[in-house]
């Protein structure tokens, strides 16, 4: 059994996906502030049997402890959290509320329970502004906004955790740019209000739900002036968590892996692909810098094929196609 917070979002849908397919149990603890109870209805439609729901917020201490010890489950993957760059600089209060306490609320939850293996949502938002590109995992770390930093702080809790009792067992995933949805368009990222992230906002255009997308900034030190970022396809995600769950059985360590492809896109070229994916024209105009955005970000993925034998699969055509696909469904 697997316990999974965060299970009804955009990744931890797909995860479950990925969970289920390979014969694991699976329980979800979800707040639904940023999902559909639906959203694993589908899920179960997809697998074949359907995850068991426990609706809660991870900061409830006596919920949480509650759901994990009756799950069973002997190992936790970690989703829940506040997620938006712009929000963080606007209320970051917030993000180490909902990020940073709900982490601890969990990691006491599963000391009390003696469950001590983990997989977390990290992010690249750890390495900064890079000094260097590609990005290794023993690049400097730092942040350039509260959600960045939530995620540092977190980190550095699981790693003091894991020095106070080595049989912690912790994967510390560093995702980059999740995009794209399950091939059978049954789930995909589907945020409530205006989107967040490029590839969803990109779509709703391409679909007649907004009028234009906004490119903020096209000064950038980068080839077309835009910001440039390492897109990987949310199913490559998803099977990322179950490697990193295989790896875990074998060690107690906590240790941090990128999961990227290795390569940057423009948000212009991701524009172009998802307009060739759609046939569908994407108007856009420039508007100023975001807060906290920088200019490029890419993984060097290397070390999560060495360890996990993960890489991925899925091209920028898939990405946007499948994407596409979720988006023009009457669930989209």
């Amino acid at each position: 059994m697997i316990f999974v917070t965060g299970g009804a979002g955009y990744i931890g849908s797909h995860a479950c996906v990925e969970l289920i397919n390979a014969g694991l149990d699976v329980t979800v603890f979800d707040n639904f502030c940023n999902s559909q109870p639906d959203v694993l209805t589908r899920v179960a439609r997809i697998t074949g049997k359907a995850p068991t729901l426990v609706q809660g917020d991870i900061r409830d201490s006596a919920a949480l402890e509650a759901a994990l010890r009756a799950s069973g489950a002997r190992a936790v993957i970690h989703f829940a959290g506040l997620k938006a760059v712009g929000e963080s600089v606007q209320n970051p209060l917030a993000y180490y509320d909902n990020n940073v306490l709900g982490t601890l609320r969990l990691l006491q939850a599963m000391t009390k329970c003696d469950v001590k293996t983990l997989v977390f949502s990290s992010s690249a938002t750890v390495y900064g502004d890079p000094q260097r590109l590609p990005l290794t995992e023993d690049h400097p770390l730092s942040a350039t906004n509260p959600y960045g930093q939530s995620k540092l702080v977190i980190e550095e809790m699981l790693r003091d955790l894991h020095r106070s009792d080595p049989a912690w067992r912790i994967s510390i995933l560093r995702y980059f740019n999740p995009v794209g949805a399950h091939t059978s368009g049954l789930i995909g990222e589907d945020p409530q209000g205006t989107p967040n992230n490029l590839l969803p906002y990109v779509a709703q255009v391409a679909a007649g739900r907004r009028a234009f997308l906004n490119v903020w900034g096209n000064d950038y030190d980068t080839p077309d002036g835009t910001g440039v970022r390492d897109y990987i396809h949310v199913v490559d995600l998803a099977l990322g968590h179950l490697k990193a769950l295989q790896r875990l059985a074998l060690h107690a360590e906590c240790r941090a892996i990128n999961l990227g492809t290795g390569v940057g896109y423009s948000v212009l070229g991701m524009l172009r692909a998802f307009e060739q994916a759609s046939g569908k024209p994407v108007p856009y105009q420039v508007a100023p810098r975001r807060a906290g955005d920088i200019a490029a970000c890419y993984a060097d993925p290397s070390l999560a094929l060495s360890l996990l034998g993960w890489r991925a699969e899925r091209d920028l055509t898939a990405m946007c196609t499948d994407a596409w696909r979720w988006q023009s469904s009457e669930k989209g």
